[in-house]
């Protein structure tokens, strides 16, 4: 089990990388919370996995897809009516540059 602990110093240099302006209390609470996660961590580092298959997800998953059915497409017009502004082939916007 490794006996890393954080430092409000070292918490303090992290978050001036991340140009994060944090107060004393800040740090001292955020170096509690980064040294619990490490001690977590610590500890799973202690199970034994070397008998456990790797696996991305605990439960089975099988992918259900949909038929391929061909459907009717829009037209070009009919996708047009919808449009504010067109010029006949064309969606027309307003100039923004």
């Amino acid at each position: 089990m490794s006996d890393v602990k954080l430092s409000t110093d070292e918490v303090a240099k992290v978050a001036s990388l991340a140009r994060l302006d944090l107060s004393d209390e800040k740090k001292e609470l955020f170096a509690g919370q980064l040294n619990n996660i490490l001690s977590y961590m610590d500890k799973l580092n202690e199970i034994d996995t070397k008998d456990i298959e790797p696996m991305f997800s605990p439960v089975e998953h099988t992918t259900v897809l949909r038929k391929d059915v061909v459907i009717k497409e829009h037209t070009r017009d009919e996708i047009l009516a919808n449009a504010p502004d067109s010029d006949g082939q064309y969606f027309v916007v307003p100039r923004i540059v």
